[in-house]
Formats: C-alpha cells, structure tokens, sequence
C-alpha cells in the first residue's frame, strides 16, 4: 500500500482533568514532535471520536484540532465508528494516503468520558446497540454478558478461570506509565470482584477512562508499514445473528487484511486486541485465526500470548489495563505495535517482533477492524 508510520504520539489514559480538545492536542504534538521533516505539516488531518457531543458538548472537531495544533487550512475529516472510532479513522486516512490524495496525513483519535455521571456514559454507550434491544432493556455490559456466556457455555469453560486476562492485561499496565490502572490484581481479587452483569464481574470489565492517541502517516518509507487494512459488519441485532460464539465482523475484517497484506495469521508475532470484557479476548484471538475455536484460553494459561510467548498479546495492558477511552483505543493499538515493531517500546518491549495485528470491536461487534503492521 506504500502507507509507513512516520510517528506515533498519545496521552496518559485515565481520569483526566482536561477537555477532550486538550487530550486530542496532547497526542498531536507529541507526534508531531517526532515528525521527520519531510511530514513535519501534515496534509490532512484525521480525527477520530464516538460521541464528543453527548458526552463534553464538543462538536466540528476537526477545524478546532487543526486550530489547537497549528494547522488551520488543511483540509480534514471525523469519523465514528462506535469503540472501533480510532480503528475506523486510521483505516480511513490509511486509504487516503494510499490512494495518493495526500502525501501525508496526521490521525488523532480520542474521547472525555469521566466528566459526566456513569448513567450517562451507559445511555450514550449503548446509542451503538440495535435500538429494538436496547428498547427492551439491553445495555453494553448487558449484550457483554449475553455473548460471553454462550461462548462460554458452547466451549463448556468456567467463568472463574477466563479472569487470567484480567490478571496478565492489568500486570502489562502496571509496566506502562500512560495506562489507567497502574497495580496488578491477582484471580481472586477478580473471581471476588463484584458482578455487573452475570457472568461478568467488575474486573472483567474495562473502566470509563479519558485520553487520546496520533499517529503521522506517510508514503515516504520509515521501519514500519501498514500492510493489510480489513473491515467488516454484522446485524446490530445480535439476536438476528448466525450464532453468539464469536464476531462474524471481526472474521471478515480478518480475512480482508490477511488477503490484502498477502500474510497468514501464522505471521503475526504481536497483537493488541479489543479486550472491553475479558472473555473478548478469548473471542477475539479465535476470530482472527491466532487460536482455534474454543481454545483461546488454554492457549493463554499455557503462557503463548506473554510478552515471551509466540504472539505477545495486549503487552501494552490492552484495554482492561490500559483503559477505555473509546474513540482512541483502536488507535492506540497501532501506537503500540509501531513501538513493538520499531523495538522502542521501552519497559513494554515484547522482544523483537515482526508483524502486528489490531483488532478493534464498534458496538456489540456489529463494526469491526483488523489491521496488520510489519517492520520494514
């Protein structure tokens, strides 16, 4: 695709008390800092968010992004695509430099959650569900649950043993300054947290979190490249789909790029994926053909995914350590694996590694992106 990542930027995630606008520039220039010369200014601007408005009253993003960053004149565009929003604006400035109609483009993606009450964050959250289930009472924990326990219940696995994600996500963030949570938790701190939405208990959950992520993009050659972009959807309906033991979005958005980067799920050495709920992850890593069905969390007990294990899985504390702000974490993702790839991943180095996958989820997996990273 001739589409390299010239530089990478992002905020720490948490509580923050700054503005969305504030976040979002945050990451801007600390990519933008490390800019080469030749896309020092940007052709474009990207910029990625869920819900700005209902949730800090801040709408036209990208004219006050480009203003905030010193950019004002170039041309821009917003897009949303539920959590998946960084995933989606990345795919989306990722084509347009292919394409040739800018040479360079910055992407910045990020949301403010923590500033309104959390039955607000729930309503606007579940804005991304099939209207008909949420009009009978479903929220996003709710529709988490639901597809949790026919996974669980279909592969006949214990809720109880599924919160090793938890423990290895949130002992990843612990090594990583820019993370929400900064303490590890052990399995019985997770089995006696309490339950949100049975089978899912708090710590099989990710939190409300603040914070933004950039990425520079370019067609001139830097040490990594993105190689393979794939999107896919499926029935917001989850009970209209196929089946509740995976994400057909996520199958499709797989194969696209596995096709497109002309590589196998056999290839990838590193992957950050959309790890909203602990037994996402076991999902997701079966739906992009790292794991075979219903396998996903021997495979991990067993230590494949640890940062020494064969594909490092989450080794920036994934989105249960790392946090939630969820117009930035698909873009966070391809912040970390840049890292991972270019080897400058400091404390979160997952030894060397050659291709990344990022995986991100929009809505109850109705929008869904994979994309595939490798060093030059």
């Amino acid at each position: 695709m001739s589409v390299h990542v010239a530089a990478t930027g992002r905020s720490r995630f948490g509580k923050r008390e700054e503005g969305l606008l504030e976040l979002l520039t945050e990451a801007g220039k600390d990519a933008l800092r490390g800019a080469p010369a030749s896309a020092a200014r940007p052709e474009a601007l990207f910029v990625g968010s869920m819900a700005p408005g209902p949730l800090c009253g801040l709408e036209n993003l990208v004219p006050k992004v480009a203003d905030a960053l010193e950019l004002s004149g170039i041309p821009g565009l917003h897009v949303d695509a539920a959590s998946a929003s960084g995933a989606g604006v990345l795919h989306a400035a990722a084509a347009a430099v292919a394409a040739g109609i800018y040479r360079s483009a910055l992407v910045v993606a990020g949301e403010k959650m923590t500033a309104v009450p959390l039955t607000d964050v729930t309503t606007v959250l579940s804005h991304s569900l099939s209207p008909l289930e949420v009009l009978h009472g479903a929220t996003m924990p709710s529709m988490a649950a639901l597809v949790s326990q026919a996974y669980l219940d279909h592969f006949h696995l214990p809720i109880d043993e599924v919160g090793i994600v938890t423990v290895a996500n949130r002992a990843a963030a612990s090594r990583n300054p820019f993370a929400h949570f900064q303490k590890p938790v052990t399995l019985e701190e997770v089995n006696g947290s309490r339950i949100i939405s049975s089978p899912l208990r708090l710590l099989h959950v990710s939190p409300v979190s603040d914070g933004a992520a950039a990425v520079l993009l370019t067609r001139d050659r830097t040490g990594v490249e993105v190689v393979g972009l794939g999107q896919g959807t499926d029935r917001t309906d989850v009970i209209l789909r196929e089946g509740l033991t995976g994400f057909l979005a996520t199958r499709l958005a797989a194969k696209a790029a596995y096709e497109m980067a002309h590589l196998t799920r056999k290839e990838v050495s590193v992957a950050e994926v959309h790890d909203a709920f602990a037994p996402f992850e076991l999902i997701d890593l079966e739906d992009v053909g790292i794991c075979g069905p219903g396998e996903s969390l021997r495979w991990l007990r067993d230590g494949n995914g640890s940062p020494s294990g064969p594909v490092a899985v989450n080794p920036s504390g994934g989105i249960l350590g790392r946090g939630h702000p969820v117009g930035a974490s698909g873009l966070i993702q391809i912040v970390e694996l840049s890292r991972q790839l270019e080897g400058t991943a400091g404390p979160l180095q997952a030894g060397t590694r050659r291709v990344g996958l990022a995986q991100s989820v929009g809505g109850m997996g109705s929008h869904n992106f994979v994309t595939l990273l490798s060093r030059v």
